[in-house]
């Protein structure tokens, strides 16, 4: 190892001493924010960059790795899986603090990674597999994955419609994780005489059993409608990565919904949590479902 590399692993340690991860989080994800925002790819933003151009921008580019390091074991046109071999400063500082890889790499750096992909294409997804990291594994395995937005919102619509069937009010949520569909739910508040059974509450509760976690970092919710004040602070505590909604809270309540005005980006920008929001997806398909 070279004296920069331990320069780089006494900086990490002491990062990780001093600071809790949601600020590592916070502030490793405004830097690689910045990052793309400064170096734009030549010829302008690509309307759907592939993952392996996402791979080759943050890895080769930004960080700066060779690829002999990362290896591609691997690749469709939506999907390149890699394991990556390179010298890592938080995993040698986690050695020396006697901390866990998969939660200071979970807790600090999935969702940071997840923000520089995001400034490419928010439908890039950043999966990491926590059964192979090291030092439990010679590699870490880690993916990035092009999830069809329109695609799963489709099946939020769905679940609304059958919603509308049964005697309720109309909404579907689905919440996904990679290629995993963990939950997939429309409101029953109306059929089971609970006001807490909205879409995205079932949904969440569906993905918490499946994967016998409630941390859902890593997971999109899909909502026909922007989630409530309630169902954005439930995906708040399930740390969820990305809410996908059709049609807004504003609009729904100007067509004669009952709603409580106050947005989900409102709810996550007063919270812990980093939680990216977009709107907007089949807004067409989906307000039709409240006209």
């Amino acid at each position: 190892m070279t004296e920069d590399f331990q320069s780089l692993v006494d900086k990490q340690t002491e990062r990780l001493k001093r600071s809790n991860w949601r600020e590592i989080e916070r502030e490793v994800a405004q830097k690689r924010i910045a990052w793309v925002t400064q170096n734009p790819p030549e010829g302008g933003r690509q309307d759907h960059p592939s993952p392996r151009q996402a791979f080759e921008t943050l890895f080769f580019e930004y960080m700066g790795l060779p690829a002999k390091n990362l290896l591609v074991t691997s690749e469709t046109d939506t999907e390149i899986v890699w394991s990556s071999l390179n010298p890592c400063p938080t995993l040698e500082a986690c050695l020396r603090l006697g901390l866990d890889t998969r939660q200071v790499c979970r807790g600090a750096y999935e969702k940071s990674t997840q923000a520089f992909l995001s400034q490419l294409d928010p439908q890039l997804r950043f999966v990491r597999s926590y059964a192979e990291i090291r030092p439990y594994s010679e590699h870490c395995q880690e993916s990035i994955i092009r999830v069809d937005f329109e695609e799963s919102m489709r099946l939020a619509i769905a679940e609304a419609q059958v919603s509308k069937q049964e005697g309720n009010k109309g909404y579907g949520a689905v919440v996904v994780r990679g290629h995993e569909m963990l939950g997939k739910a429309h409101d029953t508040a109306v059929t089971e005489h609970d006001p807490s059974r909205h879409a995205e509450v079932n949904a969440i509760r569906q993905a918490v059993l499946a994967l016998g976690d409630g941390n859902l970092s890593g997971a999109i919710l899909f909502s026909t409608c922007e989630p409530c004040p309630m169902c954005s602070s439930l995906a708040v505590w399930a740390n969820l990565t990305t809410i996908v909604y059709g049609v807004s809270i504003e609009e729904t309540a100007q067509m004669g919904k009952s709603r409580i005005r106050v947005s989900a980006r409102e709810i996550i920008e007063r919270s812990p949590v980093i939680i990216e929001v977009v709107g907007e997806v089949l807004r067409e398909e989906c307000r039709a479902l409240y006209g």
